[in-house]
């Protein structure tokens, strides 16, 4: 592996963001510039990949220290995300050569890119057509992805903080139930996000331990819905415990295939929008039962609360961001670091990479045997896997009661090329 002239970094933000994203850009900054001697400038795309295709950059060099070492405890997306999908090569060959002409022109040699799945496909085309058209740049993927469904490490930097989150607004919700529900709701359905994978509704199995805990129901995408078994399990919690709190994942589907909140549309990825299952799910009890009952959804919300993110959760995505500089500047190209298990009582972990041939567009489920034999709950197998990802508390600083967030200046880079670029 040959080590790069010194070369300038690009740095972009993709997908879904959470509440640890910035913590990796902050381990990417903040090493990329104790190795001056090996790289020159570091720019982000305003919007992720989106300003890299409109020449769009941002001078990270012009921010402060102290907004660096802020982003490591602020939420969201400090230079702009998007849900922007390169196509393959061959479909439009133009956006990728639209890359490299702009790398070209600021002399950008390294390309670390912070996201999910499909994000990791995009670093690793990137790097090949990098190298067939005669200008090579070391592309690292950063992993992110609060749906923990990315292959080949432990688990995803962004999930943890998400899980922690679910699992105590499960516990602090099902207390409120419980407290009413002699004459009021007998019934709340937590809707979650995960489309294909259920590790955030496997998430909300934590809020509880011993028999009759909530949550009562947990529907996972992995385990098909039957409705007649899920309304006979919410009438006999009712019964048995005086209520049922149900935790629904956004990808919940029938054995068929269909999702049971499928809206007809398809998102910026081409997957299917899903229109809110929560609702879905309680209308069948109210129908059924006739029980009074409540419903919410996390949304956004589970993905941006940093106030409560895990110290693990931020501990890692700032050592992948680290991790992904290492790599570059020991000439490592196409690959992605890894979280790895040493242990989970006590928790211990270490820093691998893998190729992203290997990781981009595959999806991790939650395994069978982290679901209980009649798919409504988690296995002790599965809490071992998730009690040490929420551990730990990071809070971020406060004024006047409130989280002390920063916010980049964004100075943009003058533009060197003529020729604009309009993304399709």
């Amino acid at each position: 592996m040959n080590k790069i002239a010194r070369k300038n970094a690009f740095y972009a933000q993709s997908g879904g963001v959470s509440a640890v994203i910035n913590a990796s850009a902050c381990g990417v900054i903040e090493t990329a510039l104790r190795h001056s001697r090996h790289i020159g400038k570091i720019y982000a795309g305003r919007d992720g990949i989106v300003g890299a295709l409109t020449e769009d950059l941002i001078d990270v060099g012009r921010e402060s220290p102290a907004v660096i070492r802020g982003l490591r405890h602020t939420p969201g997306g400090a230079f702009g995300s998007a849900r922007f999908k390169l196509k393959s090569i061959e479909q439009n060959r133009a956006e990728y050569e639209r890359l490299i002409e702009v790398f070209r022109a600021h002399d950008i040699g390294y390309f670390f890119y912070n996201g999910g799945n499909d994000s990791m496909d995009t670093a690793h085309k990137v790097s090949q057509i990098g190298e067939s058209l005669g200008y090579p740049i070391i592309c690292v993927g950063v992993p992110k992805t609060v749906d923990n469904d990315l292959p080949h490490t432990d688990c995803c930097p962004g999930f943890g903080s998400v899980a922690k989150y679910i699992a105590i607004s499960t516990r602090e919700a099902a207390m409120d139930v419980a407290s009413m529900a002699r004459t009021s709701t007998k019934v709340f359905v937590f809707e979650v996000m995960g489309r294909h994978a259920g590790w955030i509704a496997a998430a909300a199995g934590l809020a509880g331990r011993r028999p009759g805990e909530p949550p009562h129901i947990i529907l996972f995408p992995e385990i098909p819905f039957d409705p007649e078994r899920f309304l006979e399990r919410v009438k006999q919690c009712v019964t048995d415990y005086g209520y049922c709190v149900v935790a629904v994942s956004e990808g919940a589907a029938y054995a068929d295939g269909r999702f049971l909140a499928e809206a007809g549309t398809k998102d910026a990825f081409g997957h299917t929008q899903l229109g809110g299952v929560a609702p879905v799910v309680a209308d069948m009890v109210r129908q059924r039962h006739g029980y009074k009952y409540h419903w919410a959804v996390a949304d956004y919300l589970q993905r941006s609360a940093r106030h409560i993110a895990s110290k693990v959760d931020v501990e890692q995505a700032y050592a992948v961001g680290k991790a992904a500089v290492d790599l570059a500047l020991k000439g490592h190209n196409a690959v992605m670091p890894t979280i790895v298990r040493k242990s989970s009582r006590p928790y211990k972990w270490t820093i691998g990479h893998v190729p992203l041939g290997e990781v981009a567009n595959r999806e991790k489920k939650v395994p069978r045997e982290y679901i209980t034999p009649d798919g409504f709950a988690i296995t002790e197998a599965c809490r071992r896997y998730l009690e040490p990802l929420v551990a730990g508390e990071a809070y971020p600083p406060y004024r006047n009661g409130l989280p002390d967030y920063v916010h980049i200046k964004g100075v943009r880079v003058r533009r060197k090329l003529t020729k604009e670029f309009k993304i399709q």
